[in-house]
């Protein structure tokens, strides 16, 4: 069980113990460009699992390096899951999050499929919130920069052997960072992959854990030394039918319709990729969720339907696509521009989560 403040409390808050850092980092200049990834803040989120004790001992504590046994079984097996989210600033100085209560779902999602112990939403949430107000001072500024949250859990038992570990640790660091692609709002160019697959039905790749991402390195190595951004994987049994990008879902606007694949035990249920659809149905766009093959593809191509094309996800949130590899056939989208509902998708969202356009859903979150 977690270790509360007061059962009587209409809000349960995590007992959080406190440690500030005595040799904060200098912030991140306006005049530099953040390089997503590469930058963390002062402190991290730590809280403890044990077998027949639950979770326990919630912290917040200086950034530093973890300390593990060369056995653990995080390192041997695989047992790990990680998230991610980002904290943003509103013009008005406040302090937002975008959806928090999904990451929080999806990260148990993860948890049973790879028999990590499920986490309280509600703590996930008060975790997130609580390191993010620590470090307040970090969430930039300049337009097209965020907060990036990685909350993450890995198995701590020194054991070799194949087995659910009995305790395991929930961590949270910080990032500022700027734009996900280099290219930024520039349509990037994707790699449709037919030679390697990454997941199939009944493995995890609706799992956000490190296996789904390594498992789809050599072939990400492949399309950029083309010169493309991303993978856009087949199905691992037909090698036919579109999935998603690896950091990303993908939708594409044909012949009106927006269309995306259909979630199968093999695609990551993305965050945005929900929200998408949401905004898309409540503007009275034709939405379908379905089968969608590589060769439908290349048909409306050719037929001129294949209006649009843009991938979602946190960390690019929209990301129009500009052209499309596949076999060896390169299908040059629209002009190479952004499209309207690409531009009108990422205005929206982003509008949203910076406090510029009301939240009517529900979907935004303060920090306090």
């Amino acid at each position: 069980m977690s270790v509360r403040k007061s059962e009587q409390e209409d809000i349960k808050v995590l007992n959080i113990r406190i440690e500030k850092t005595t040799n904060p980092k200098p912030l991140p200049t306006p005049e530099n460009p953040l390089k997503f990834g590469t930058i963390f803040t002062d402190h991290m989120f730590i809280m403890n699992y044990e077998t027949g004790k639950g979770w326990h001992d919630a912290r917040i504590v200086p950034y530093q390096p973890i300390v593990l046994d060369p056995a653990a079984m995080v390192f041997h097996y695989g047992q790990e899951m990680f998230e991610g989210l980002k904290a943003y600033r509103a013009d008005d100085g406040r302090v937002l999050l975008f959806r928090p209560d999904m990451n929080a779902k999806r990260t148990n999602n993860t948890n049973k499929r790879l028999c990590i112990p499920e986490l309280p939403e509600e703590d996930f949430v008060e975790a997130v919130k609580a390191v993010v107000k620590m470090d307040e001072a970090w969430v930039p500024t300049k337009p097209g920069t965020s907060l990036y949250i990685r909350p993450f859990i890995i198995a701590t038992d020194p054991f070799l052997g194949v087995r659910p570990s009995d305790t395991y640790q929930f961590i949270i660091i910080l990032s500022p960072v700027g734009p996900y692609y280099p290219e930024g709002l520039d349509p990037v160019k994707i790699w449709i992959e037919d030679d390697y697959v990454r997941a199939v039905k009944g493995g995890i790749g609706e799992a956000k854990t490190g296996g789904n991402y390594v498992a789809s390195m050599a072939a990400q190595v492949k399309a950029h030394d083309e010169g493309y951004s991303q993978v856009l994987w087949l199905d691992g049994v037909e090698r036919k039918y579109i999935e998603e990008v690896g950091a990303m879902n993908i939708f594409f606007k044909i012949n009106g319709t927006i269309v995306t694949p259909m979630l199968n035990g093999s695609i990551l249920p993305g965050i945005t990729r929900n929200s998408v659809i949401a905004l898309c149905k409540e503007w009275g766009l034709s939405v379908e969720e379905r089968r969608v093959s590589a060769q439908e593809l290349v048909d409306a191509y050719e037929a001129g339907t294949l209006e649009e094309v843009f991938g979602t996800g946190t960390a690019a949130v929209i990301s129009p696509v500009g052209a499309l590899r596949y076999e060896n056939r390169v299908m040059q989208i629209k002009d190479g521009s952004i499209g309207e509902y690409s531009q009108k998708l990422y205005d929206t969202i982003t509008g949203i989560q910076l406090g510029k356009i009301k939240d009517t859903r529900g979907w935004v979150v303060e920090v306090k």
